[in-house]
């Protein structure tokens, strides 16, 4: 009787602490549809995506993209997410913008530039040829700024304004400070470019540095110049995060205002009749992801990516999220209708439908991700608190409880003309939803069940988006042309068809046992371990570095397909060579103190001095002390 009373308490002890260890354990997801199901050894946690990306925010003339992983090139479509892997080409006598967080990015006449990486503290460039103009408006102290050219390394280490220029042949790099500071590495050596300056280098193995005086402004220099001064002076700067892209383009196309229990709030100016959010642009699918809207409008990146919509009297406005959180971005703050067994038929197939989320609803992604990144994608975009993102979370993701997500009252699926449906073959093939909006009954959507998954596989149009086909393009030489790196950044994107599959919310996993994590074209299986940053390469000391690969998840990823020449790989990027080692080099030194003496005894004596850049307007408080 005895021996019967101990087994009882120990099994009630037992199930206590397997309720109080049920909450640390990771968290199950319904399974997903048929179309996007994945093996069962393939399920596991993954890494949270990126929460910076940049967009293409200004063009003149013939701008062209091409997707990371993809071998063709499109039209460049203003508003478009870029990431890891991405392609931008200003042809002859064109030019384009590109924005990243509180960074510009200039492109002149025939410039090639990629995104060998670009993440939450990260932007890592690969100029092959031409010349760009990078103003940088904040740094903390774990950002990285890297550019990287034929023959060197360009690691911006304050704000500033700095223009690189690769010439044809790649054979020379010149660097040219306005306002702060970098350092060129390459050939084995180091070199301070300061305020003021301007640095050629020629070489390769060996580089051949000369310091001269910064030059006159040329059109180029005047073009960005005029573009800062436009950010410098956005009222917006006061509502939103100085890091949220796109915001810069609100003050031209709308006004602030003051709506009760909102604060302050957006709205634009002109729309089209009928206008609602996500109506007037179209969908494409960007690694990792996936669905990501594309809006028409030159201002449309920020509110569509940050922040939330609220109907408000007879119009919509955008409420941005707190002005001291650096915003992570999202692919599109909406919620998808018709799961849980609804379904509605709209021309040719079934159909998709979503409605803008509202201030204070919580966004839960249909790409991977952890309940971290749940909480930041939320609470730095909208007022809400952790518990209500944890509340709704665990209810769609944990318990896979469809009934329950009906349950909540989505503000916006009630508002007349709110929700949006149209057909599967424009929703796949990045057509225009204005164009195709398929028709409906109201009631039906107003009374459809909210859905997490989305019902459609991508095709090669969903990745190419909606530009048209374009004959501009860098040159193969350019194109597989080497750029030397300090930072090792991941191996190129597969395309889409070799063996690339939707990614639902994987969320499981045996308690106390690991398992292996999911794999996706662009990533082979390994053990399932926390997100690991690249390591930053160590900062010069003394004149020397010792240049080692990131450990990272992303350097084993599968290179790019064979069929594309390139050149040996040497590690990582196949694109990319690592920097050689510094050596100390008592000649060396010399010869670039003389060097410098001789050009600060000439910036000094230069008479008339060239005017001042012109200082920017002190940022807002945004949680982030800029580094010095």
């Amino acid at each position: 009787m005895k021996t019967h009373r101990v087994l009882a308490v120990g099994i009630v002890l037992a199930g206590m602490l397997l309720m109080l260890q049920t909450p640390q354990r990771v968290l199950a997801q319904e399974p997903p549809p048929q179309d996007q199901a994945q093996p069962p050894e393939q399920q596991g946690p993954a890494q949270d995506p990126p929460g910076r990306v940049a967009r293409l925010s200004f063009s003149d003339g013939s701008v062209s993209f091409q997707p990371g992983g993809e071998g063709d090139w499109v039209q460049a479509v203003p508003n478009r997410p870029l990431t890891t892997g991405d392609n931008i080409w200003a042809d002859k006598d064109s030019r384009a913008e590109l924005q990243a967080g509180s960074a510009s990015i200039r492109l002149d006449s025939e410039t090639s530039v990629t995104f060998l990486d670009i993440d939450d503290h990260t932007t890592q460039l690969k100029l092959s040829q031409g010349s760009i103009i990078v103003r940088v408006r904040h740094l903390d102290d774990d950002d990285q700024f890297e550019i990287d050219t034929p023959n060197l390394a360009f690691q911006i280490q304050r704000t500033g304004e700095y223009r690189v220029d690769v010439s044809a042949d790649g054979n020379e790099t010149d660097t040219t400070v306005w306002r702060g500071r970098g350092e060129a590495t390459g050939g084995g050596n180091s070199y301070d470019v300061v305020a003021g300056q301007r640095a050629s280098f020629t070489g390769s193995d060996q580089l051949d540095h000369e310091i001269g005086q910064v030059p006159s402004n040329d059109d180029f220099d005047n073009f960005a110049f005029d573009r800062d001064q436009r950010e410098d002076h956005a009222e917006s700067s006061n509502y939103v995060s100085p890091d949220m892209t796109g915001a810069s383009d609100l003050d031209e196309y709308g006004h602030w205002s003051y709506a009760a229990g909102y604060g302050p709030v957006w709205a634009p100016t002109v729309v089209a009749a009928g206008w609602a959010p996500y109506r007037y642009g179209h969908w494409v699918w960007v690694a990792p992801w996936g669905w990501t809207w594309v809006e028409d409008e030159p201002w449309g990146f920020a509110p569509f990516h940050y922040g939330r919509w609220a109907f408000v009297g007879a119009s919509w406005c955008w409420v941005p999220g707190p002005v001291y959180a650096r915003p992570v971005y999202a692919p599109a703050l909406v919620a998808f209708v018709g799961g849980g067994g609804f379904s509605f038929g709209v021309g040719i197939g079934a159909g998709v439908a979503w409605f803008p989320l509202a201030p204070s609803e919580v966004f839960v992604p249909w790409y991977r991700t952890s309940p971290g990144y749940v909480n930041n994608v939320n609470v730095t975009n909208t007022r809400v608190s952790v518990t209500q993102v944890t509340n709704v979370y665990n209810t769609t993701i944990i318990n896979n409880n469809t009934t329950n997500v009906t349950r909540i009252t989505y503000a916006n699926q009630h508002v007349a003309n709110a929700v949006t449906a149209v057909s599967h073959d424009t929703f796949v093939n990045a057509r225009p939803v204005a164009a195709n909006i398929a028709r409906v009954d109201p009631k039906q959507l107003e009374s459809a069940p909210v859905a997490r998954n989305i019902p459609a596989q991508p095709s090669r149009a969903s990745v190419m988006g909606a530009g048209r086909p374009s004959t501009a393009r860098p040159s193969p030489a350019v194109m597989n042309r080497q750029v030397v790196a300090v930072r090792q950044p991941p191996p190129p994107r597969a395309p889409l068809g070799q063996g690339h599959v939707a990614e639902p919310n994987v969320r499981t996993e045996a308690p106390g046992q690991a398992q292996p994590a999911a794999r996706t074209a662009s990533e082979p299986a390994r053990a399932a371990q926390p997100p690991v940053r690249p390591t930053p390469p160590p900062a010069v000391q003394n004149n020397q570095v010792a240049h080692t690969q990131a450990s990272s998840p992303a350097n084993n990823r599968p290179a790019a397909p064979p069929n594309v020449p390139h050149p040996p790989a040497q590690g990582g990027h196949p694109l990319v060579r690592p920097a050689p080692p510094v050596q100390e080099n008592a000649q060396h030194q010399q010869n670039e103190q003389t060097k410098f003496n001789a050009w600060q005894q000439q910036h000094q004596a230069a008479a008339p001095k060239p005017a001042p850049r012109p200082q920017p307007r002190a940022p807002q408080p945004s949680g982030h002390e800029e580094k010095r």
